[in-house]
């Protein structure tokens, strides 16, 4: 019975040892050579100083900068720690007053604009955490931000062309721009 119980405290540490020490410490290895940038979180730098991440969405409401999806986190927008959708449904009042309410602060914003509003501008992703809009909610905000930062119009449309990604590998996904490093090209002009 000795020499069993022996055995199994012996399995029980060696297997501890593999699973909870050396395999984790070997991914994170390889995960860190690999995936630099990933595994550090996406971060964005300007200069030395870290200024947020490509994987979430920051609060810009300056008409001198581009403006991404709506935030579902609450109560402080863009909150990692609360990420979650509204789950509002879409019979469901609030929701269609919450998009009422963001549609009028983009045409106060820019009365000009006449055209409809897209609807990644007034509708939360799932997350509320999206970094990205699409090429269409970035042009549409594009004389607004032309105007705040006394830039030409095709100036700033050539900022969106040149920050759109693209589908990946050419076909997942939609084209889209990242909207903190649309801003922070914007804060390099």
């Amino acid at each position: 019975m000795k020499s069993m119980i022996r055995s199994c405290f012996g399995l029980f540490v060696v297997l501890t040892l593999i699973t909870g020490v050396f395999y984790p410490v070997l991914i994170t290895g390889i995960t860190k050579v690999l995936y630099s940038g990933q595994a550090a979180g996406s971060l964005i730098y300007k200069g030395d100083q870290a200024v947020g991440s490509e994987l979430i969405g920051q609060n810009f409401t300056d008409a001198k900068y581009f403006w991404g999806r709506p935030s579902a986190t609450g109560p402080q927008p863009y909150n990692a720690t609360a990420s979650s959708g509204s789950n509002l449904g879409p019979l469901n009042p609030a929701l269609a007053d919450a998009v009422k309410g963001r549609i009028d602060v983009l045409q106060s914003a820019d009365p000009s604009k006449k055209q409809p509003v897209p609807a990644d501008l007034v509708m939360a992703s799932a997350s509320g955490l999206d970094p990205e809009i699409s090429p269409e909610a970035a042009k549409y905000q594009a004389s607004r931000v032309a105007k705040a930062r006394n830039l030409s119009i095709e100036k700033v449309d050539a900022l969106i062309e040149a920050n759109t990604q693209g589908r990946q590998w050419g076909i997942f996904g939609e084209p889209r721009v990242n909207v903190l490093k649309l801003n922070l090209a914007l804060d390099g002009n």
